[in-house]
């Protein structure tokens, strides 16, 4: 029984993304950085993963300075190393090229004191279906609205 607790989710991801796939990474953090993480102090808006020389990196994460750290403090936007197996670098790395698909964070969890990282290979929705969403989330309310009152 592995217990999760989710510390930060990307919900402009689902917003701005038609997500594909979703791969399950760990993440290479200092000590300061999975203490601010384990105060939830974690932003992951903007950011995205690439593959570079075999390896994935994670850009524009912020995961605020811990409070009761000292001059050995991380750097809040850092790129961190994300961990992930051979085969499945080189898998995403092959998608990638040039696809116009990218890789998004979509939530970080703790998972039995371990700080994971839910990637998505995502490519990038257009207004019109944005708009679309939007319609449906907005008639699948009233619906269960009505359904309440009647």
């Amino acid at each position: 029984m592995s217990k999760e607790k989710v510390i930060a989710t990307n919900k402009k991801a689902y917003h701005d993304y038609h997500i594909l796939e979703k791969y399950q990474a760990g993440i290479v953090l200092t000590g300061t950085e999975i203490k601010s993480v384990r105060s939830g102090g974690v932003q992951l808006k903007d950011s995205f993963a690439k593959v570079e020389k075999g390896e994935i990196w994670l850009y524009k994460s912020h995961i605020s300075k811990y409070e009761m750290g000292n001059i050995y403090n991380h750097d809040p936007e850092r790129k961190r190393k994300l961990l992930l197996t051979k085969q499945e670098i080189k898998k995403l790395g092959e998608k990638l090229k040039g696809s116009g698909e990218t890789l998004i964070p979509l939530r970080m969890y703790l998972c039995n004191g371990w700080a994971k990282l839910e990637l998505g290979l995502a490519k990038g929705k257009k207004l019109y279906d944005k708009r679309e969403d939007q319609a449906r989330k907005s008639a699948k309310r009233d619906i269960e609205r009505a359904m309440k009152q009647g």
